[in-house]
């Protein structure tokens, strides 16, 4: 699918030249059969090749596949040590949310090896049983003779008593708590699914309809005489520890097409990495020299994280000025005109607050993960970002390719650090102020994925159980607010409840743990279309903005539901507080869309700066070199909950083929084997 290699053959008929030296119409005929026969022939051999090739391929990537998960095993890193030693572990657990987060980790993967247990014996009990012919349910007149028949002492007469007792016991009293649950879960992905086809039908009209926001451009360039539409702008990057990918942002930042005399730019530093102080400053130090209205700001007390850094940036006085505040995360690269398509929709509109771009992604063919994630952000920002943005004005701030109109921020209440989620925090309270937004899905800014399943992983458990803190400090606010009914419950049952929280909620509790025991428990039923046809139809869906990735939509199902278990987690942890909720770890880069700077600054003047490219000295280079060699080596980890998870899914499915069950084999057996695939952590980037 990466590099496709097509080939066309044309079949020739006669040339001229030979229809002209041949008088014969048959031996012309002859010769034109001839001919093709032999062209046909060398198609023929051609495609045999090319099956003996893909064959070859195949086994060779069973084989590779067959290594890495030899050599994951023998490692045994698991997630659970996360690369420390256990006297390590010790002295990271001393404070009280880490001791916290531990153990709900612990709780959760020990409920998770019950269940897997559980359903070791059940499927040892049901394969004897269906070898002796007894596979039947409750009301099976068989059942009823085997449990009024006299019991021996033998063993064969005991396993008949502990066989029938258990029919009975599950028939009673487990089958119809586990329908109703099912039944309830059932309901909710139907909730889930008519929203999700709502917004899609939305996303239908826009483009039907073309409509677009509206601007009002009136931007001439002050610094040659002429008048327009300049306001004052500080551009403010954020950034931790992130030394593979700083210089790309601040150069792009520093390119931007806009008169100097309305642009500050602020880099936010909030490393504890002296050496990537030292990067940051030196790089900014440079851009000052070429004349950009830059300043680096390093916080000495660190404290709530990014909400904090933008907090403390924004009450400084050099930013007191200025009417807009463009935020870019360090990954982040807008084009020099952003400025330019964004700051007009402001114009002449003073109900506007934000005004959000789309992103873009330079690594999205990287691997299998970045694929799996372009498609899940592409329905994001084509489909929910835009259909909110267009009908409500209103849409969770993406943290990053804003534009903030700095009186909005003030009369929403500033940036708070209460939750992990302090973009999505300032959305909701500047919408309850009454600010409206704008998304302009074709204006774009380039940024990284994270190529590794623990990058994703963690990111993903910030993103789900934020919402869920902000969700209980935001509920009474929003009842109490002077916004109509219809936002109040579009914010409370859309917004939160069904998209933050019910989603996670059904997809593991349906997909994961009822589908799996509904095998055991035959008595309680999933119906074909509950686990097949529904689940592919929004698979669709989602995958309609981005059709080149039509190819992946198995395994785009699969992994979804596989990722279920991090986001249920999550939205626990959020929702009741617990430790693992106030995690913030910076999603780690890799730099990708500036792997050919130091080989372009050879080919280049020495001070000459290109967007994207920072001109590093010999001292920076060997800095970076000696990181290089002193880094933490990253390794690939065994997934112990998504582990057991496949294994309970795969006995599952083995219990599936003894009841002849078509569709939930099928799908309990490669839902197992992408469980196990990620469990094995085999999915994302591999680290020989």
């Amino acid at each position: 699918m990466e590099n496709p290699n097509w080939a066309m053959v044309e079949l020739e008929g006669p040339s001229e030249e030979e229809f002209l030296l041949s008088p014969d119409p048959i031996s012309r005929r002859d010769k034109a059969h001839n001919k093709n026969a032999r062209q046909l022939t060398w198609v023929l051999l051609l495609k045999a090749h090319r099956a003996a090739g893909c064959l070859t391929s195949l086994a060779a990537a069973a084989l590779g596949l067959a290594s890495a998960i030899r050599r994951r095993v023998s490692l045994g890193r698991t997630d659970h040590d996360d690369g420390q030693e256990p006297a390590e572990l010790a002295a990271s657990a001393e404070d009280t949310r880490e001791a916290e987060s531990l153990a709900l980790k612990s709780r959760f993967y020990s409920c998770i090896k019950v269940f897997l247990w559980v359903s070791l014996v059940l499927l040892g009990f049901e394969v004897a049983a269906y070898f002796k012919g007894w596979h039947f349910g409750s009301s099976s007149p068989q059942w009823q003779y085997l449990l009024a028949a006299p019991v021996g002492m033998n063993m064969k007469d005991i396993f008949n008593l502990l066989y029938s007792k258990w029919v009975l016991i599950r028939a009673v009293y487990f089958a119809p708590p586990l329908q109703f649950l099912a039944n309830v879960c059932i309901v909710l992905f139907l909730i889930q699914s008519l929203d999700r086809l709502v917004l899609c039908l939305g996303c239908f009209w826009i483009r039907l309809k073309k409509i677009k926001p509206v601007a009002k451009p009136d931007l001439a360039d002050p610094e040659s005489g002429q008048s327009g539409y300049f306001p004052m702008v500080l551009v403010q990057i954020p950034m931790c520890n992130e030394k593979e990918v700083y210089h790309q942002s601040i150069a792009a930042v520093c390119n931007l097409d806009w008169p100097k005399k309305s642009l500050l730019i602020q880099i936010l530093d909030d490393s504890d990495d002296p050496t990537t102080q030292l990067l940051i400053k030196e790089e900014v130090q440079k851009w000052q020299q070429e004349g950009a209205n830059i300043v680096y700001r390093h916080r000495l007390i660190r404290e709530g994280y990014k909400a904090g850094n933008l907090k403390s940036a924004m009450n400084c006085s050099s930013a007191k000025d200025y009417e807009f505040a463009a935020i870019f995360d360090a990954d982040f690269q807008p084009s020099s005109d952003f400025l330019k398509q964004t700051i007009p929709y402001f114009k002449d509109n003073d109900e506007v607050g934000l005004v959000q771009a789309r992103w873009s992604f330079v690594n999205k063919d990287e691997n299998l993960l970045t694929r799996l994630q372009n498609i899940n952000l592409a329905f994001h920002f084509e489909v929910e970002q835009q259909v909110n943005g267009i009908f409500i004005n209103f849409f969770g701030f993406n943290g990053t390719a804003g534009v903030w109109r700095i009186k909005a921020l003030e009369d929403a209440g500033g940036w708070l650090e209460r939750t992990t989620v302090e973009d999505m925090d300032i959305a909701v309270r500047a919408h309850l102020h009454g600010w409206k937004f704008v998304f302009l899905n074709d204006v774009e800014c380039q940024c990284e994925l994270p190529e590794s399943y623990e990058a994703y992983r963690k990111q993903q458990h910030r993103w789900h159980s934020g919402p869920m803190q902000l969700f209980r400090l935001c509920l009474p606010d929003i009842i109490r607010s002077k916004i109509s009914f219809w936002k109040k419950f579009n914010l409370i049952f859309l917004f939160f409840l069904l998209r933050k929280l019910i989603l996670p909620f059904y997809s593991f509790t349906l997909f994961c743990i009822i589908l799996p025991m509904t095998m055991f428990i035959p008595e309680a039923e999933l119906p074909a279309w509950v686990v097949c046809y529904i689940p592919a139809t929004m698979s669709f869906l989602n995958i309609l903005p981005a059709p080149k990735s039509f190819p992946f939509i198995v395994p785009y199902l699969l992994f979804e539901n596989t990722m279920s278990v991090t986001k249920f987690n999550a939205m626990i942890s959020g929702l009741f507080q617990l430790g693992s909720a106030y995690e913030w770890i910076v999603t780690k880069k890799s730099g990708r869309s500036s792997e050919g700077d130091l080989t372009d600054f050879v080919e280049q003047e020495p001070n000459k700066h290109q967007r994207g490219i920072s001109v590093p000295d010999l001292v920076e280079i060997q800095q970076q070199e000696e990181q290089k060699a002193s880094r933490k080596k990253k390794h690939n980890r065994i997934y112990m909950k998504e582990l057991s998870l496949a294994f309970l899914l795969l006995t599952a499915s083995a219990r599936s083929l003894l009841s002849a069950q078509g569709i939930h084999f099928y799908f309990l057996l490669f839902q197992g084997i992408s469980f196990l695939l990620v469990g094995l952590d085999l999915i994302g980037e591999q680290v020989e």
